[in-house]
């Protein structure tokens, strides 16, 4: 068992003021902080890359328009081919779409699109589903938790610096 990280307590407890502050401004406004958290954790997932924010928004972002489409594309379909396999050729298409063209477009068509177009999909089965709320907030709440991260990172780095010149 490895002991216990300083940096690593003082940096969970930043960040649960970050959560809580983000929460309950969300709670205030009524909106949802779901797709704010799923970009903070897709962040964290790419271990605090800066470099990688700009695909996880953009992407997140894509997903949840993919979602937008759904509607309209399998009500064309389902006179044709029926319900679920009109169903079933969106996702086809929407995922085909994602795993062709990531290298053309890497910063729209990722992994990320892909997660956020699934949990977009639960979502809307909610009551009063609203996709381009979320989008508002994935990109907008999403930058400012991942801005959040990074800034409690740099509030960090002088303290672990301090910790490894004692060591």
């Amino acid at each position: 068992m490895r002991a216990f990280n300083s940096q690593r307590l003082i940096f969970g407890l930043y960040l649960l003021v970050l959560i809580a502050a983000f929460e309950i401004a969300t709670g205030h406004l009524r909106i949802p902080a779901w797709p704010a958290f799923v970009v903070m954790i897709f962040f964290f997932a790419e271990h605090m890359d800066p470099k990688k924010a700009p695909h996880i928004l953009v992407g997140g972002a894509a997903g949840i328009a993919c979602i937008l489409l759904a509607r309209p594309v399998i009500g064309l379909l389902a006179p044709v081919v029926g319900l679920e396999i009109g169903r079933l050729v969106f996702i086809l298409v929407v995922v085909y779409a994602i795993v062709a063209f990531g290298e053309m477009v890497p910063a729209v068509f990722n992994n990320y699109a892909f997660m956020f177009l699934t949990v977009t999909g639960v979502a809307v089965q909610l009551p009063k589903p609203n996709p381009f709320l979320w989008m508002g907030i994935e990109l907008v709440g999403g930058a400012v938790l991942v801005a959040g991260v990074i800034a409690i990172g740099k509030l960090m780095a002088p303290r672990a610096a301090a910790s490894r010149a004692h060591s």
